[in-house]
């Protein structure tokens, strides 16, 4: 049986898949910011891939793909599929 979990973005590994559950941040500068690029309640996004030194990250999401830096990352609330 298939379950959920939330975890934050920047915790995952490349090729996870999840939904966006929710942006949780204090800042609602930053908050717009991550809405403006794309990161909507319910959008499908996968982790591409991390640089060398974890910093950025590379997002696939709504058709592009999206950089940036993790601190960024760790307000992006993924809904994740488990097995």
């Amino acid at each position: 049986m298939e379950s959920t979990i939330e975890v934050q973005l920047d915790t995952m590994i490349p090729g996870e898949r999840g939904t966006v559950s929710r942006i949780n941040t204090v800042g609602s500068a930053l908050k717009q910011r991550l809405l403006e690029m794309g990161l909507i309640r319910g959008t499908l996004v996968e982790l591409v891939r991390v640089a060398p030194m974890g910093d950025p990250i590379e997002v696939r999401v709504r058709g592009y793909r999206l950089s940036m830096r993790r601190l960024e990352a760790e307000s992006v609330i993924i809904l994740k599929a488990t097995h």
